[in-house]
């Protein structure tokens, strides 16, 4: 059994893994839009997404995997006022199911 001690020395990808994700395949809760060149808000999302959703692929167009997101909002305040991503909150019984908190 772990500690709080441990806990807190955990590195982030262990703690991301205590929570679970319901996929819903098919139906991704967000979509980067096409684009041939990317903004600087999605290059930023690559960098600032704390749960790695977003990567950019080997034609330099940023491509987002859905599992796993946090629902954070970090990708809707870098792309405030632009038309880069289309951002929606997981179908009920979808997405992230925090196990602590």
């Amino acid at each position: 059994m772990s500690t709080a001690a441990d806990f807190a020395t955990m590195k982030v990808e262990s703690k991301l893994f205590q929570n679970r994700y319901l996929v819903d395949s098919g139906k991704p809760h967000i979509k980067v839009r096409a684009h041939t060149t990317p903004s600087k808000a999605l290059l930023a999302l690559t960098k600032v997404c704390p749960a790695g959703c977003y990567e950019e692929n080997d034609r330099g167009q940023v491509e987002i995997t859905t599992d796993g997101c946090l629902e954070c909002g970090t990708c809707r305040v870098m792309c405030a006022g632009s038309d880069d991503i289309e951002w929606n909150y997981p179908r009920g019984g979808f997405g992230i199911q925090f196990k602590f908190g």
